[in-house]
């Protein structure tokens, strides 16, 4: 797919579709919670859908209506209805994770696999924090396929690293309420993406459970009940909309990002921080946030830890910047769709960008002549998402597989378009 540059500033309105990190979190819990819940605003794409069609396949009732965003989920208290099942979850890392440790919780044989990437994708870690715990699981060399005989969770001390991938403790967190007994879980490193751990506690109160914590390297689980909400709205995508946060960064003007707020559960959010550094103007509305470039931008040095996902967003935008971009902190990118920080800085070189790789992330110079180039995706969402917006300023971008973009948010091409739309008089 060639992007074609816009030619102005930008003064644009967009809506992002539903996080699919409160999706799949809801999802989960609300299997768990004892009556029907309903997600409204809820995100259809191949990682929901995913998940959604494993509960489906584990005998629960889940009623999906794409036409209006709505998830209706029915929880049986803790239970799993089958007892035996294999489940394909494709490269959904979340499905993968989080439904391994939720099959603990049921009495039978269970199988969990994926598309090849994910079996190159790293579970041992939670594996071994749930054997510990009394679970029969296993992983054929370290990743998936998962194999899971299941008899109830028993419960009792674990451990786990997180410096993997925070998806594992919040696996154990939303899972551990439906122990036998307490779960007490040690972190054996320091968290890295802290605000999805914080997303996942914030859900879990939500449906009415409260943990114990010592900040994030210790915390306590009792037996508890999920309670069902009848009408559960899931916040706009953050990371989803970090593209559109970032398009005025590079082609000058302003973009309105209507249904989400700084104030929200996702850790994404503190992308406009690293905006706000670069030298844009945040503002924030009821239901919408503006971001305004008023003049040109730096370059900046910056830990995105805990904002890894809005790495290659930051990459995009830093060839256009005054002065060179060092990212840090971004290790764990290595392990997700593809290795991001090697395929990040291999694709723009291949637009002429100077970049040098480091283990933990890159430094980007700016980059004033850009040669035509066409970027590989690697069955990668967020590479195809970011480097298209190199080609709203740059004419010579083609994105390879554009289609991937649909394991989050499959209508991303057309939003993107909506940027050449101008708002309409006084919303800009």
């Amino acid at each position: 797919m060639k992007i074609t540059p816009i030619s102005h500033p930008l003064n644009a309105t967009v809506r992002v579709p539903g996080s699919k990190s409160l999706t799949n979190r809801a999802l989960l819990i609300a299997s768990l919670a004892n009556g029907q819940t309903k997600l409204t605003n809820a995100l259809f794409s191949d990682d929901s859908k995913y998940f959604a069609q494993a509960l489906q396949t584990l005998g629960f009732d889940v009623q999906l209506d794409e036409a209006n965003h709505e998830m209706t989920v029915n929880g049986l208290g803790g239970k799993i209805p089958s007892n035996k099942a294999e489940l394909f979850i494709g490269n959904a890392g979340t499905a993968a994770r989080f439904l391994s440790a939720f099959l603990t919780l049921g009495n039978g044989d269970y199988i969990l696999d994926g598309e090849p990437r994910m079996r190159e994708r790293p579970i041992q870690d939670l594996i071994d924090s749930l054997n510990r715990l009394g679970v029969e699981a296993e992983a054929t060399n370290a990743c998936p396929p998962v194999k899971i005989s299941a008899s109830g969770l028993p419960g009792g001390k674990t451990k786990i690293a997180g410096d993997i991938s925070s998806q594992f403790l919040s696996a154990l967190l939303m899972v551990a309420p439906y122990a036998k007994s307490p779960i007490e879980i040690e972190l054996t490193t320091e968290l890295n993406s802290k605000p999805y751990v914080d997303m996942t506690i914030a859900v879990m109160k939500d449906f009415g459970v409260e943990i114990e914590r010592d900040n994030y390297s210790h915390f306590t689980i009792h037996s508890s009940q999920y309670l069902p909400i009848l009408n559960c709205p899931v916040e706009s995508d953050a990371s989803a909309a970090s593209y559109f946060f970032a398009a005025p960064a590079i082609c000058g003007g302003s973009v309105k990002v209507e249904n989400i707020s700084r104030k929200s559960l996702q850790g994404d959010i503190r992308f406009l921080d690293v905006l706000t550094q670069m030298g844009c103007k945040v503002t924030e509305a009821d239901h919408s946030i503006t971001v305004h470039r008023p003049s040109s931008i730096v370059g900046i040095d910056v830990d995105m830890r805990d904002i890894p996902d809005t790495a290659q967003t930051l990459a995009a935008i830093a060839p256009f910047a005054d002065s060179p971009t060092r990212i840090r902190g971004i290790a764990s990118a290595r392990v997700k769709e593809t290795d991001r920080v090697s395929a990040t800085c291999t694709e723009l070189k291949r637009l002429g960008v100077q970049v040098e790789e480091h283990q933990g992330g890159m430094t980007i110079y700016p980059t004033f002549n850009l040669q035509p180039a066409t970027i590989q995706t690697y069955h990668d969402h967020r590479m195809a998402m970011a480097f298209s917006l190199i080609g709203l300023r740059f004419d010579g971008v083609t994105i390879e597989n554009p289609s991937c973009v649909s394991k989050t948010f499959p209508d991303y091409f057309e939003a993107l378009n909506a940027l050449r739309v101008p708002s309409p008089a006084g919303e800009g």
